[in-house]
């Protein structure tokens, strides 16, 4: 699965310079009409199509999302001249089961049923499902997305080693993190939020089965984002395997990084390293990006106005509260990474009280509101939806400012330039240097430390709701044998079987002699 992954990202980084590249631009000015679509087709028009197919569910939804907030929706359906849209919602309804993929596959059986017949071609497709095949696909779909789509904005192709080993090996959960969290859980959990707060807030589709004709290609493509890596991973599912999976990525979480650690070693190294390609990119793509993540904040604009705390109240100062909350917990995450820089090493009983210090003081906070202004348990969920799209709003922001303060404000002065590179681009040793000294400064004068604590939070949420299904998996004992079934052919899974009970093993899953 990884090496397929690793492949299909750097032949779609590929696809993505070569959209950019003047040569592609050329030709299809000088070919005829049908000449061009034939070389569209056979090369960067397939990664375009998929692109554009990923983003359409991001339009319906955020145009769903914006109905049901601003109140559009309600107003629609209580207006007296819309009586009767039961036709209309059964178009839907079979558009939506065309939506899943009926008119894609016609092509393939129309081509094995004219080589093999068409009953072959039928039984191949009813295998191709039942070896999890549209889950498959589905999920590289999102993985042509994302490298295509990060290529045409900020560029940065390179070459991913593949790899040519044996294939039928445990990845562990800490790997498939790294690979995967950025290109599809992240994009994953966005969708599901989505959806939840559009179940939640939505009022069209209640009383019929609209809605899951509507929202169950989008559904699926969420399970297929967040699970299909731990899926089509061997032994995944065994309870051995999955301690010691969470065992190593506890470990990977909790390491505070240094000079010299690799990504595989330290989160903080792996955070740094993925957002490497943000300090190659233009201003121009650097201001495309902090505008498209403004789109994580219609829901705190939205939700806020929803809770019952407000009492119907349309004020702007609502909104400006909401951000006096998010302001509270900025600064409790700098009063802790600034007792951790200071007293972790030497004082750490200091370090616990002073944590112990801020969380009594929140939670005092949160006993206030509640007593003091009516706040409602539903509430504090809505504004978990609410909150959560703006933090990761700031870390973005935090991850794009950098880079484009440095280009706005620093090269500009000629802060970063000296006699070895005047007037061009800082290159030598000496540049470095100079590079390396500015981003401390930045660090120091910002909020980066809060920020990478926030992030870390946000990471240690994402990893554990994503393990917990796979831990709870893992319980029973027949998904092993299911997924060994299910992966591989029906003589390897037989000799698999053979061989562990011959072999036999101990609890930590090594291999013991029996008596």
């Amino acid at each position: 699965m990884n090496q397929i992954s690793n492949f299909e990202a750097k032949v779609a980084n590929g696809n993505g310079e070569q959209t950019l590249c003047r040569d592609v631009h050329r030709l299809g000015h000088r070919f005829d009409f049908y000449r061009m679509l034939s070389m569209y087709f056979t090369t960067v028009g397939f990664y375009f199509n998929s692109m554009v197919a990923v983003l359409t569910v991001y339009v319906f939804l955020y145009g769903r999302l914006y109905l049901v907030l601003s109140g559009l929706e309600k107003s629609i359906l209580q207006d007296p001249r819309i009586k009767n849209i039961k036709p209309f919602a059964n178009a839907l309804a079979t558009q939506s089961v065309f939506q899943l993929g009926t008119l894609l596959i016609l092509p393939m059986i129309m081509e094995v049923g004219l080589e093999k017949g068409f009953g072959k071609a039928l039984a191949e497709f009813i295998i191709m499902q039942l070896q999890l095949a549209p889950m498959f696909f589905t999920f590289h779909l999102g993985t042509k997305t994302h490298y295509y789509g990060r290529t045409i904005l900020h560029g940065g192709a390179k070459y991913r080693g593949t790899g040519r080993g044996f294939v039928v090996r445990h990845a562990k959960f800490a790997e498939n993190y790294r690979m995967y969290s950025r290109s599809h859980f992240v994009k994953a959990l966005e969708l599901l939020i989505l959806l939840v707060v559009y179940l939640a807030y939505g009022s069209s589709y209640r009383s019929s089965s609209l809605y899951v004709y509507v929202t169950i290609s989008m559904w699926f493509l969420v399970f297929c984002w967040l699970f299909a890596p731990f899926i089509f991973n061997p032994s995944c599912f065994e309870w051995h395997k999955m301690v010691d999976d969470w065992t190593d990525w506890w470990k990977w979480m909790n390491n505070r990084g240094g000079i010299g650690l690799a990504p595989e070693q330290s989160w903080e190294a792996w955070w740094v390293s993925e957002h490497e390609h943000l300090k190659n990119g233009t201003v121009r793509s650097l201001l495309l990006e902090l505008v498209l993540s403004l789109r994580l904040l219609i829901y705190q604009y939205g939700i806020v106005y929803h809770l019952h705390i407000v009492h119907e109240n349309k004020s702007f100062m609502i909104y400006a509260l909401s951000w006096l909350v998010i302001g509270i917990v900025l600064v409790s995450l700098k009063v802790v990474s600034l007792g951790r820089e200071k007293f972790v090493t030497k004082f750490q009983l200091v370090f616990r009280i002073l944590k112990g210090i801020v969380f009594l003081v929140l939670i005092g906070l949160m006993v206030v509101i509640f007593v003091g202004f009516d706040l409602a348990v539903s509430d504090v969920g809505a504004s978990v939806l609410a909150f959560i799209p703006t933090g990761w709003f700031i870390l973005l922001m935090a991850q794009v400012c950098g880079p484009l303060f440095r280009r706005l404000v620093i090269e500009p002065l000629g802060v970063l330039c000296c006699s070895c590179c005047r007037g061009g681009a800082c290159r030598g040793p000496c540049c470095a240097k100079l590079r390396q000294r500015s981003g401390a400064v930045l660090r120091k004068i910002g909020p980066w430390d809060s920020i990478q604590e926030m992030a870390r939070m946000y990471e240690y949420t994402m990893g554990i709701l994503i393990f917990l299904p796979i831990a709870v998996l893992s319980w029973f004992p027949f998904m092993s044998e299911f997924q060994t079934r299910l992966l591989f052919n029906q003589a390897f899974s037989r000799g698999l079987q053979i061989s562990r009970i011959l072999a036999g093993q101990d609890g930590r899953g090594t291999i013991t002699k029996r008596e």
